[in-house]
């Protein structure tokens, strides 16, 4: 009843122009009521932060349509499509679908993929992995993703799929010619967020994205025209700006994706720099990862955001999302977002399939068991890639951190099966048979200085979080957080227990 009065109430604000506000005022509360005040098996302070997340994704829709930055046509079929079939998968084929896996199985289908069907890409970002040679570029042929975007449809039932890349608009069949709209048109009940650099949008391609009315591009900056210039090429960032103001005459929203870094992190940690692209841009949402490193240079440890400024960052987050309303997710500092770690399929989670067929856990766990061709070689589907040793191991640590018991879960400020816990990573989740999605994966599993960096960062996140996690969200008292490591463990059995 509560999912078909939002749904109702959505439509009425895209209609009611005059009582827009007031409407979404109104819908605010309501999902208040669904996330926090009738929510008891995750614990509040955690539903407060979801309500506040979605309360910001309203607020900044209505600026935008406001604004006329988001079409009243995009919007409706984005109720349509990513509200009700995406995020309430409010349908009788979903829930049929996940009650047949289910049953099947013995397991819920993981929500979503992350899908990179080519490795392709028109920039040579520093960096970067992706290959500008379209000759020697790997990909995956339109039946493949067709048959994996079926899948996803048939026997996950969802609704939501994210492409990433290469770039995700050189994507073409060497052999029929098709692209990613003709994807998009086929699976029109699925909701696209398509991560992509931005310059290959042009005139015409928004107004076809407005058109389909279920894709988002997220758009890749490393700050502002300098940083992004200096990384990304000359004249980069203005061609992004340029894209950016397609999106918003063809009313289609959009957001941004940013890799932080100890060398950007000041600009993260500046107010103006949300203010500038959610005010002056009219960005719908802003994503943050912050740099996995993946190879032997000591440098790229060093770039990683140091554990002193990922606290600085997630204050920023707290800040931005309860004061501003702006609509940011901090990968990984917005774990509670999401009850922890999503990789490994787990129910809600998704699986990442590259440009090879491989299949991972997440796209910053690159490791793998199964290869997608080799799947359907062997008549069987993606939900067998769900049953390796390796992904079975991410799963039992997820439930075991928290995902098991949400109303009383582990430390959600490092949620990150690998990054937070890389110790544990290599000890129980990692198996012999999982083989390296390249060579600098390769590399770091030999790597002594890598293992010592990482499992010391880890030690020093969880000495700075875990006070900040006691007190904000289980409500320990200041003077509980004393003593030695083993009253403060003993203090967290009690916690559990109650």
């Amino acid at each position: 009843m509560l999912d078909n009065l939002i749904i109702n109430m959505l439509s009425k604000i895209v209609n009611q122009k005059q009582g827009r506000k007031i409407l979404a005022r109104q819908l605010d509360k309501y999902i208040y009521k669904s996330f926090v005040e009738d929510c008891p098996d995750t614990l509040s302070t955690i539903q407060e932060k979801k309500y506040q997340y979605l309360s910001a994704i309203l607020h900044t829709a209505v600026k935008n349509m406001d604004r006329g930055y988001i079409s009243k046509k995009v919007v409706k079929n984005l109720i349509e499509v990513f509200v009700k079939n995406a995020i309430m998968q409010n349908n009788h084929e979903n829930l049929q679908s996940e009650a047949n896996f289910k049953e099947k199985y013995g397991i819920e289908p993981p929500g979503f993929l992350v899908l990179s069907p080519t490795q392709r890409c028109n920039l040579s970002c520093i960096g970067c992995y992706a290959a500008s040679n379209a000759a020697t570029a790997n990909y995956l042929p339109y039946p493949i993703v067709e048959k994996i975007l079926k899948e996803n449809h048939d026997l996950f039932g969802s609704r939501f799929m994210t492409i990433s890349g290469g770039e995700p608009f050189m994507y073409r069949d060497r052999q029929t010619g098709q692209t990613l709209l003709d994807l998009f048109a086929e699976f029109n009940d699925t909701f696209f967020l398509v991560y992509t650099n931005g310059t290959l949008i042009t005139r015409e391609l928004a107004e076809k994205l407005a058109d389909l009315g279920n894709v988002t591009p997220a758009i890749s900056v490393e700050g502002y025209e300098s940083q992004t210039d200096e990384r990304r090429g000359h004249g980069v960032f203005r061609r992004i700006l340029q894209a950016m103001e397609y999106l918003r005459q063809a009313g289609v929203p959009f957001g941004i994706s940013i890799t932080s870094t100890a060398k950007n992190a000041d600009i993260l940690l500046s107010e103006e720099f949300y203010d500038y692209f959610f005010e002056e841009q009219g960005v719908s949402y802003i994503w943050q990862f912050q740099l996995m490193p993946i190879g032997r240079a000591d440098d790229l440890l060093h770039l990683m955001v140091q554990p002193e400024q990922r606290i600085q960052l997630y204050k920023m987050w707290e800040r931005m999302l309860a004061e501003k309303k702006y609509p940011l997710a901090d990968f990984w500092n917005s774990g509670v977002l999401s009850n922890g770690c999503i990789a490994y399929g787990r129910a809600g989670g998704y699986l990442y399939i590259d440009w090879n067929g491989n299949i991972m856990p997440c796209v910053f766990v690159p490791y793998y068991v199964d290869n997608i061709y080799d799947l359907y070689r062997n008549g069987k589907s993606l939900a067998d890639a769900l049953f390796s040793p390796f992904m079975i191991n991410g799963r039992k640590w997820q439930d075991e951190y928290g995902y098991a018991h949400r109303n009383h879960p582990d430390n959600w400020l490092l949620p990150c099966s690998i990054r937070d816990h890389y110790e544990n990573f290599r000890r129980s989740i990692l198996t012999p048979e999982a083989k390296p999605e390249d060579e600098a994966a390769a590399q770091i599993l030999q790597d002594e200085n890598y293992y010592k960096y990482l499992t010391a960062y880890d030690k020093k996140l969880e000495e700075l979080t875990l006070p900040i996690w006691r007190k904000e969200y289980l409500g320990w008292a200041e003077e509980e957080d004393t003593g030695t490591p083993e009253q403060k463990n003993k203090k967290q059995s009690v916690a559990e227990m109650v």
